[in-house]
C-alpha cells in the first residue's frame, strides 16, 4: 500500500462519487495539511440521492434507507433521496439526520484507495478538493518527521479495511446472479390532490432486487450454500428494507421535496 509515491506515476483508474481532485497521499504534496474538525462535516454529500454500501452494513443500513441494487454491476446503494439531487438526511450545512446510520463509503471520505495504473497496485489519496482540508490542521496528515500521525494511519486502515468489504460484497453479488436472484422491479407513490383526493399514481424508482419468488425455488442444496456463506440474513436485510421507500416519499414531502421518478436501474 503506498502512501508516498513516486514522481511520474500513472494516472488513476476510475471514477469515484465525491472525490473532485483526488490526489497521491505524499508528504512532498501534502506535508503541510490535514483536515479541521467540523462538527457537520458532511456537506460534501448533500447533493447524493445513493451511497454505495458493503454487504456487511446491510443489517444496520436497512434500518434508515432502502437498500437496492443498480446497474451493471449491481452496485448495492443506500437510497438516501427521492430526487437525484438531494439527499433527505444530510441538510446543506454539512448536518447529518441523528439516529441515521451513516455509510461507510461516505465516513471514509476524503481518503480513498486507488489504481495505479503504472505500479499496479492500489494507493492512498485524499481528496484535495474536500471542505475540511486545509493548512494549520486540527488533524495534521504527516508528523514533524515526515511520517503519517497515528490519525492518518487509522483512516488508510479504514480505507484498506473498506477495500476488503468490497471485495466481500462483490462475491455476493456474484452469488446472487450466478443463482438469477436479482429481477427488475420499481417503486411507486401516489401523490394527494390539493382537494385531498388521490393523484395518478407514479413511479419513484427502478432497480434490481431479490426475487423472494426465485429464492424460494431454489434447490435445498443452493438454499444450504446462501446459507453456509452467510448471504441469506444480508438478502432478508435488503428485502425489508425496501418498505423503507415509502419513509422516504413521507420525509421528502414533509420537507418540501416533491418526488420526481428517478431511474436506477
Amino acid at each position: 500500500m503506498a502512501t508516498n509515491p513516486p514522481p511520474g506515476q500513472g494516472a488513476l483508474s476510475g471514477n469515484v462519487l465525491f472525490y473532485s481532485k483526488p490526489e497521491p497521499l505524499s508528504k512532498e504534496a501534502h506535508g503541510g495539511l490535514g483536515l479541521r474538525r467540523l462538527d457537520k462535516p458532511f456537506a460534501f454529500a448533500a447533493r447524493a440521492q445513493v451511497a454505495p454500501l458493503t454487504v456487511t452494513e446491510f443489517p444496520v443500513a436497512s434500518l434508515s434507507y432502502p437498500i437496492i441494487f443498480a446497474g451493471e454491476r449491481h452496485q448495492p446503494l443506500a437510497v438516501m433521496g427521492v430526487n437525484a439531487d438531494r439527499n433527505i438526511f444530510i441538510h446543506d450545512d454539512g448536518a447529518f439526520d441523528p439516529g441515521v446510520y451513516i455509510p461507510a463509503y461516505i465516513r471514509r471520505y476524503p481518503f480513498v484507495l486507488a489504481a495505479d495504473d503504472t505500479r499496479q497496485q492500489m494507493i492512498v489519496c485524499v481528496d484535495r478538493g474536500a471542505p475540511m482540508l486545509g493548512e494549520l490542521p486540527d488533524l495534521p496528515f504527516f508528523d514533524a518527521q515526515g511520517e503519517p500521525t497515528d490519525y492518518t494511519k487509522g483512516c488508510i486502515q479504514f480505507c484498506q479495511n473498506f477495500e476488503t468489504e468490497n471485495r466481500r460484497t462483490e462475491s455476493f453479488v456474484a452469488l446472487l446472479k450466478e443463482l438469477d436472484l436479482l429481477e427488475t422491479r420499481s417503486s411507486s407513490f401516489t401523490p394527494i390532490n390539493p382537494d385531498g383526493t388521490p393523484g395518478e399514481p407514479q413511479q419513484l424508482a427502478e432497480y434490481f432486487a431479490v426475487s423472494e419468488a426465485k429464492m424460494k425455488a431454489l434447490p435445498e442444496t443452493q438454499i444450504r450454500e446462501l446459507l453456509d456463506k452467510g448471504a441469506m440474513g444480508a438478502i432478508y436485510a435488503h428485502l425489508n428494507s425496501l418498505f423503507g421507500f415509502d419513509r422516504l416519499v413521507v420525509l421528502a414531502a414533509n420537507r418540501q421535496q416533491v418526488p420526481a421518478t428517478a431511474n436506477l436501474n
